[in-house]
């Protein structure tokens, strides 16, 4: 059976479509009564919209544009909603080809969608990096079978590309650059991260588990073959954000999560860590949520490539500080704040089987371990001995 096509067309000048209020209601008309198994195009040109766009309870739907930079949603004067494009309770949901910019709070949020790709898409905010963006550039959250290929995400005030509480995923041939996390991956299991260029951001790829979410613990997450270099740009985080304690110049950041294997990436010039492990003690709050975990295990960082200059970490965090003040322009590139839960040690200190933090093989990889749990404001003697790290599974 031949899938239907829905193709909005408007009236262009000079390339720009007008914003009528009647052009929106017959958008988001079109959305709304598209049966399962359609597919939606948008035409070339910019089309401005005041209010978000909302995809519910549909099957099989793909909207399309002509392409990045052809197509642009715009959602510079926006009204209503917060979110550009909203996807709920939906399956098999395909977005493509199109570049949607400037909505008050995420581009584009699915959430409780089974089988969702984002391909060939870019999502920005325009000027310069500022708090007042909105949080995600590309947002799926409690997701099931999410594929983000080829996409482009610019100036989130979170994270660029942000997979939350979701299952089986792919990120994958994606640039984030100018956000405040380029991709975060957040209590989400089963996620490969791969062939993407994470740089100019606050932190380049985070791995978070954290407490008060529905879903607890993420984990099996597999970082490899990305570039992430640069990620230097200053944190434009809104106050009381968790992604708001990460100290500009950070490359990985694995923080309270288990199962994670990072490897074969090009980590470069990242001035404050390259890549850092830690609890989410770390972040200095209360933790309430009785289910929950801070503590990060079987991490296993091998096969990477460091590079850096000396240069000065940043003194606009406490992290950075510490590392500035222990380290100098000779911070290692991996490090470990050493924080551990008294129940996974052995009889000799060590962590035990299943529980492992395993760092091996990587290229210019020094290492130190912070003993963050006895360091008080500045004491405590830091350790860059790697043989109890030197491990693997």
């Amino acid at each position: 059976m031949q899938r239907p096509f829905l193709t909005l067309f408007f009236i262009a000048l000079a390339n720009a479509l007008s914003a009528q209020p009647e052009i929106e209601k017959r958008l988001q008309t079109l959305l709304i009564l598209a049966e399962d198994g359609s597919t939606v195009e948008f035409p070339e040109g910019t089309i401005t919209l005041s209010n978000t766009l909302w995809l519910d309870a549909k099957k099989n739907i793909t909207l399309r544009g002509a392409g990045q930079g052809k197509t642009v949603l715009s959602f510079k004067n926006q009204k209503q909603g917060a979110e550009g494009i909203k996807v709920t309770n939906a399956e098999n949901i395909v977005l493509e080809q199109f570049t949607i910019e400037d909505s008050k709070g995420d581009l584009i949020k699915t959430q409780q969608v089974r089988g969702l790709t984002l391909q060939d898409i870019t999502a920005q905010w325009t000027g310069k990096p500022k708090a007042s963006n909105g949080s995600y550039a590309l947002y799926p959250v409690q997701c099931q079978n999410v594929r983000i290929e080829r996409c482009t995400a610019i100036g989130a005030s979170d994270a660029g590309i942000y997979v939350g509480q979701s299952d089986s995923v792919w990120v994958t041939d994606c640039v984030a650059k100018w956000n405040v996390a380029g991709i975060e991956i957040e209590n989400t299991t089963n996620a490969w991260v791969w062939k993407n260029k994470a740089y100019d951001n606050t932190g380049g790829i985070l791995v978070f588990d954290l407490p008060d979410l529905p879903k607890k613990r993420g984990g099996h997450v597999k970082v490899h073959d990305n570039l992430v270099t640069r990620n230097n740009f200053r944190n434009f985080a809104p106050k009381g954000n968790i992604v708001g304690k990460v100290p500009p110049g950070t490359g990985v950041m694995i923080l309270a999560t288990q199962d994670v294997e990072v490897f074969n990436n090009k980590i470069w010039d990242n001035k404050t860590a390259s890549t850092v492990i830690v609890s989410y003690f770390i972040a200095e709050t209360p933790i309430k949520d009785k289910d929950y975990n801070p503590y990060p295990s079987r991490i296993f960082i091998h096969d990477n490539l460091y590079s850096m200059g000396k240069r000065m970490p940043t003194w606009k965090s406490k992290l950075g500080f510490i590392f500035w003040w222990k380290f100098g322009k000779k911070v290692p590139h991996i490090l470990y704040d050493g924080i551990q839960n008294p129940d996974w040690l052995d009889a000799n200190g060590r962590l035990k089987p299943g529980y492992e933090i395993c760092i091996r093989n990587n290229e210019n990889g020094s290492f130190a371990n912070i003993r963050a749990d006895k360091l008080g404001l500045f004491k405590g003697k830091i350790s860059k001995n790697m043989k109890p790290y030197d491990c693997e599974f």
